[in-house]
């Protein structure tokens, strides 16, 4: 990422959130405007919050996306949401290839990059979620993991505008746990030259982040971390002041 690219922190509500939670929001998006210029914030709740979170949050720094779509533009899909839907709520971004869902819904690295397309020909930015179990990292495997993510989750169409890459060992989800910063600086270099190399003038400035239990007290440290451009946060984003604690660290540094 180039100096003039902002690091982006996004936050993944997950199932989490009624509408009691929007007062959350409104905290958040508040506090987002001390960072303009500084750091892209993002909220990424619930679908039945979607709607009024972007209508809430319209006029402030602060964006809004889905946690998924599907990869199809509509039909008979009964629960499903697709890209076109999310964009029509008037969120920007969503998140495709979240380690949960690979886990739980089964979800492949094909799966996922289309709905990436999808997300691309909705006009929404995809963040693309990448990362290794805690069995492949163990047998040496991380980097051939993350390569192989890479070639087939990311469309051919990425770009730096419509795209972020989300680095998230799925054994530090929810753990507490997190990588070396030696081991976080092997990943992101890796991948950044993956990019870089797949996508000559836009791979430098795609933003990769950090996602994997990151909260104020390790944020400082993982954001001096190079070609770390922001966080994909979890639980901590549920807080306005632990996500603003967050953002702060990002917007000054």
């Amino acid at each position: 990422m180039t100096p003039e690219t902002k690091p982006l922190v996004a936050g993944n509500w997950k199932m989490n959130g009624l509408r009691s939670s929007l007062d959350t929001l409104k905290t958040i998006a508040s506090g987002a405007a001390a960072l303009v210029g500084k750091t892209d914030m993002l909220i990424c709740p619930p679908a039945t919050l979607l709607r009024e979170a972007t209508s809430l949050c319209s006029r402030t720094a602060l964006r809004i996306g889905a946690q998924d779509c599907h990869s199809l533009p509509s039909g008979a899909h009964t629960g499903e949401i697709s890209a076109a839907m999310v964009a029509d709520c008037g969120a920007t971004f969503v998140i495709v290839g979240h380690s949960e869902r690979r886990d739980f819904q089964s979800e492949t690295d094909a799966i996922v990059r289309s709905k990436a397309a999808a997300a691309h020909a909705a006009r929404l930015v995809a963040i693309v979620c990448i990362g290794e179990t805690g069995a492949e990292r163990q047998s040496g495997e991380t980097l051939n993991v993350l390569k192989r993510q890479l070639a087939h989750s990311v469309p051919d169409g990425a770009t730096a505008t419509n795209t972020v890459i989300a680095y998230e060992p799925v054994w530090a989800i929810g753990t507490g746990l997190t990588p070396t910063t030696d081991d976080i600086r092997e990943a992101h270099a890796f991948m950044r030259a993956d990019l870089v190399s797949r996508f000559p003038g836009n791979g430098t400035n795609m933003r990769i982040l950090y996602g994997g239990s990151v909260k104020a007290s390790n944020a400082a440290e993982l954001m001096a971390i190079v070609n770390v451009d922001g966080a994909l946060v979890g639980g901590a984003s549920l807080k306005a002041d632990d996500f603003l604690a967050i953002a702060g660290i990002y917007g000054s540094l």
